[in-house]
């Protein structure tokens, strides 16, 4: 076995699965090695312009997607311009339009709550068409099924849907989800995963956790 190289497209002959981390470039975008994101729509190399919303420099938040992550087409994450305050009387977006209204360009941001950075951790599988809002950590290991809305934390390793996401099951008992979370094998030099590749594929834990 040989270990993989990195490029944009993983697959001879398929230009629908990106290497994401090979395809942004925005600095407040931060994507793991291997992940991956495919999109049968249009273009996946334009995930930043289409799937990534509302996300406007002058917040600073983050979008943080871990190794080894499987994102499907059409999925969105929300960033916090998205969200229009519910401090205010109206909802409005009033400082966004401060010349029309005479207010200070320096307080647009006051148009909308900040609930902070979205965070994905590694090994998470996003189903087709799911939203992830402001705000919101998904934990190692965890899936959200298709067209979910995911507007809370997520725990690793924990299968979620539905509008809002809920969880349905985890996906391995509390006892196998320490040993994994402890494993850490996206963090393992690209040679040891090829090593213990079979073990991964077929669960087999007890030749993954000594």
């Amino acid at each position: 076995m040989t270990v993989p190289e990195k490029k944009i497209y993983p697959r001879t002959g398929d230009r629908q699965t990106v290497y994401l981390n090979q395809v942004v470039h925005t600095p407040n975008i931060v994507v793991g090695d291997y992940t991956i994101y495919n999109d049968f729509v249009q273009d996946p190399t334009q995930f930043e312009r289409n799937n990534v919303l509302y996300h406007y420099p002058v917040n600073g938040d983050r979008l943080v997607i871990g190794k080894f992550c499987s994102i499907a087409c059409g999925a969105k994450f929300l960033l916090n311009s998205a969200n229009h305050t519910l401090i205010s009387a109206s909802t409005y977006p009033f400082p966004i339009f401060y010349e029309a209204w005479g207010l200070e360009r320096s307080r647009v941001t006051d148009a909308w709550d900040n609930r902070g950075d979205i965070v994905i951790g590694n090994d998470v599988w996003i189903g087709y068409e799911a939203v992830v809002l402001a705000g919101v950590t998904i934990g190692d290991g965890a899936i959200i099924g298709a067209r979910a809305v995911v507007t809370r934390d997520v725990l690793p390793y924990t299968i979620v849907g539905g509008v809002p996401a809920k969880p349905i099951r985890k996906r391995f008992d509390e006892r196998s989800i320490d040993k994994l979370l402890a494993l850490r094998w996206w963090d393992w030099p690209q040679e040891k995963i090829l090593q213990h590749l079979p073990a991964i594929q077929r669960g087999r834990l007890d030749q993954l956790c000594p």
